[in-house]
């Protein structure tokens, strides 16, 4: 049976902001190991599969089309976002407790 993976993407370390990060993307799991290529080095698969992203706007679109396509999934639920929100003056308060330096 197939095996799709159903998450939504964290944002990457260079985005400050959360616009790629909204919507849940159905991934299907990989059927074989990639395999190295003895000539150019490069990794390579047969699995046609693996090269399939299905983007949905919400959980219950991604889980509805896995049901109804006979596909059996996991739902990865996304880690919440901890900000520690800081302004530039805090770099320069009397109560800062380590060493400032520029």
């Amino acid at each position: 049976m197939v095996m799709a993976r159903i998450y939504r993407p964290s944002r990457t370390a260079t985005q400050s902001g959360s616009a790629r990060a909204k919507l849940w993307v159905l991934e299907f799991e990989p059927a074989a190991p990639r395999q190295i290529d003895p000539l150019m080095g490069w990794t390579s698969s047969g699995d046609m599969r693996s090269q399939v992203r299905l983007k949905f706007a919400t959980q219950e679109e991604a889980v509805a089309y896995a049901e109804k396509n006979g596909l059996s999934y996991r739902i990865e639920e996304p880690n919440p976002v901890q900000r520690k929100i800081l302004s530039y003056s805090d770099n320069f308060k009397s109560t800062r407790l380590d060493q400032w330096t520029h």
